[in-house]
């Protein structure tokens, strides 16, 4: 019978242990120091009501991202128009995966960071000296006819119901691209259109209760290298950003959606201040 130490996924290690093993403690001077981390509020972490961003009130929108984007590089987002149902279903799907039996989820399991569909933990256990404390599932998704056929067949419904998440987020990034577009002075299609192919992949991360939070990270502090991040957060808070020097705690909010500016973006509008006339 396999031991915890010898498990593939925290999930199935946790139960197990009452302390976090050593090769998820990280150095001292790199550790989560919570009394140093602020509680946002309503006026912390920039709140963008998306309603009317195809109405009368679209110049105002698009000032308030813009301003978001040059000054956070993150903001959260409301009536966003993804349905309710859509966002609870896809929250269902990921808690019934995780939920499947040891077996059946490894089924799924690669440490290989090259494949398109793999389950796994932490970020890459081949080279990383210290690891975090955190399982995930990550799928390319676009076009989905491309990668749906990879993706696991149980919960029976989870390329349903994750096919249909996805299409409806990359709906979401295409219309917010616009709006980043037009904030900068540049034509709607400009970001779009200067792309090239455009590529979309998502994580379900899980992060199993930690034994002794104070010595690691579910994942430390990091940029996302791609264009734009749209998360969903559940219930459990956690999620940090960092702003003017300080760690802001985002606390969840019911149906709505952080996005976050990658590294590409950053390049992008940099350039596009370069090129704009004027």
């Amino acid at each position: 019978m396999a031991t915890a130490a010898t498990k593939l996924l925290l999930i199935d290690r946790v139960p197990g242990i009452n302390r976090v093993p050593n090769s998820y403690i990280r150095p001292e001077a790199d550790r989560p120091n919570l009394t140093e981390v602020e509680a946002s509020d309503a006026s912390t972490i920039p709140l963008i009501d998306l309603q009317g961003l195809f109405g009368p009130n679209r110049d105002d929108i698009i000032r308030q991202i813009g301003e978001a984007c040059q000054q956070d590089g993150f903001f959260q987002i409301k009536n966003h128009g993804i349905p309710e149902e859509v966002v609870q279903a896809i929250m269902n799907i990921a808690g019934e995966f995780f939920r499947l039996p040891e077996s059946e989820r490894l089924k799924n399991y690669s440490d290989d960071p090259s494949k398109s569909t793999r389950l796994s933990t932490s970020f890459n256990i081949k080279t990383e000296k210290v690891s975090n404390w955190r399982d995930f599932l990550r799928l390319h998704c676009y076009p989905l006819e491309e990668y749906m056929h990879e993706w696991p067949t149980n919960p029976p419904s989870f390329r349903k119901e994750v096919g249909e998440y996805c299409t409806r987020v990359r709906e979401l990034a295409l219309k917010l691209l616009e709006a980043i577009s037009e904030s900068l002075g540049l034509e709607r299609e400009y970001i779009s259109q200067n792309l090239g192919k455009h590529g979309q992949h998502m994580a379900m991360n899980y992060y199993p209760p930690c034994p002794q939070p104070e010595l690691t990270y579910g994942l430390p502090g990091h940029t996302d290298q791609n264009l734009i991040t749209i998360l969903l957060q559940d219930d459990v808070p956690g999620l940090q950003v960092l702003r003017d020097g300080k760690w802001i705690a985002v606390n969840p909010i019911p149906n709505t959606f952080i996005v976050n500016i990658g590294d590409q973006m950053q390049v992008l509008w940099l350039h596009s201040f370069e090129t704009c006339p004027g």
